[in-house]
């Protein structure tokens, strides 16, 4: 397949990563059928989502290893024909197979450390903060638009309520098939893979299950390049925090506003237009001209209220309105942000297994997140927002944190 110019490839992997996105938080809304005749409801999706992002605490890492050994594309085409197979397993709306498409969908979910490094591979020194920052920017989009989607689904075609979720689902199948195209389509970004021998993949899976493990490697990396270590905490509080994307929809259906999946749909129709627009702008025009490191203490600051306040917005649907348009101003700008610092912390050898080492302890922090914000809404629905606003005051006080001799340029980092 011939070499594509690095901008139409770079398209292409945006493309794959949005549509990744979409077709799964297009399920967002109807994954409360699956476990609504279950006692505590809320707590099983809890334990759902604690499932699909803790088998990629070793699926990342080891996901990134191989691209690095054996080239990006064939860990796309895997992760995309794995999502494929996981969201068919739904189309019976059963709450076993709920749980098995949690476990089945997560374990090449962990594609997202090669995507990373894939974007990296094609990207100027000049072009790279960009590049990055508009990934993450993609992945906080794709939440809100998979939502908007099934709304616009469900609201032309006039899907009555009991069949909702099944017609939700058959799009999220026909977006991963799409996905599977795409990937196929892709040409290879990396210049030199590097064969991975099988004792290397098991001493890699072996060291990606072992948090001391991971934490000793991330050490490890840092000692090399000072920054690096920081900038991983930094996400990992994030990941804390943007737990609330996972509990928006049974917060929203099962709390006090009793929105249903259409409304739900209809919420997130908002919130992604004005993500799109603001998102375009942030990244197209801003990010690359500011301080990013203080960007991101000023947006975490102003974002804790915002997180503090979708607590205590009771039955309001105009509180909530407000609240999502702050958030869409601050802490949803913050991710991409992120993702470029780190992006200049990695080299062609290693990108791979450092975005899957970072990929793994957001993972971690995914899991633990979820144990937290499932163990408090068993209590009182309104509790995990004190949690996820408590972890969003950790990210501005680890970004505001500047590394010991730390030049100007660094600074600007």
């Amino acid at each position: 397949m011939p070499a594509l110019p690095p901008d139409r490839r770079l398209t292409l992997l945006y493309a794959i990563i949005l549509v990744d996105v979409v077709a799964g938080a297009a399920l967002g809304p109807v994954l409360p059928e699956f476990v609504r005749g279950l006692r505590q409801p809320q707590l099983w999706l809890s334990v759902g989502t604690g499932l699909f992002l803790g088998v990629q605490l070793f699926s990342a890492p080891l996901l990134g290893r191989l691209s690095d050994g054996y080239g990006r594309r064939p860990i796309f085409i895997l992760s995309a024909v794995g999502t494929l197979l996981a969201n068919a397993l739904l189309l019976p709306v059963r709450t076993g197979l709920y749980f098995v498409n949690r476990v089945s969908d997560g374990l090449t979910n962990g594609m997202y450390a090669t995507v990373r490094a894939a974007i990296t591979d094609i990207s100027p020194p000049e072009r790279l903060f960009r590049n990055q920052g508009i990934e993450g920017a993609i992945i906080s989009l794709g939440f809100v638009l998979g939502p908007m989607a099934a709304g616009i689904l469900l609201t032309l075609l006039r899907v009555p309520p009991a069949q909702q979720a099944g017609y939700v689902v058959r799009l999220a199948v026909v977006l991963a098939a799409l996905n599977v195209l795409l990937s196929a389509w892709l040409p290879e970004t990396l210049a030199q893979p590097n064969a991975v021998r099988g004792a290397e993949l098991r001493a890699e899976l072996a060291r990606s299950i072992n948090p001391l493990t991971l934490w000793a490697r991330l050490r490890a990396k840092n000692a090399g390049n000072p920054g690096m270590r920081r900038i991983v905490l930094t996400q990992v509080a994030l990941t804390l925090s943007t737990g609330y994307y996972f509990y928006f929809v049974p917060f929203v259906s099962l709390g006090e506003l009793h929105l249903d999946a259409r409304a739900i749909s209809y919420f997130f129709m908002y919130f992604g237009t004005l993500s799109i627009g603001l998102n375009y702008v942030f990244y197209t025009y801003l990010a690359d001209r500011i301080n990013q490191r203080r960007a991101v203490v000023w947006l975490a600051a102003l974002g804790v209220p915002v997180l503090a306040g979708y607590g205590l917005m009771g039955t309001s649907k105009v509180a909530l309105y407000a609240l999502i348009t702050f958030d869409c101003f601050t802490l949803s700008l913050i991710q991409g942000l992120l993702e470029g610092r780190l992006a200049r912390h990695t080299s062609e050898a290693d990108r791979g297994e450092i975005f899957g080492l970072n990929q793994a302890f957001q993972s971690l922090a995914s899991v633990a997140t979820t144990l937290v914000f499932g163990a408090l809404s068993v209590l009182d629905l309104r509790l995990p927002w004190a949690w996820f606003a408590l972890c969003l005051v950790a990210v501005a006080v680890l970004a505001a944190h500047r590394e010991p001799g730390a030049g100007a340029s660094a600074e600007a980092r």
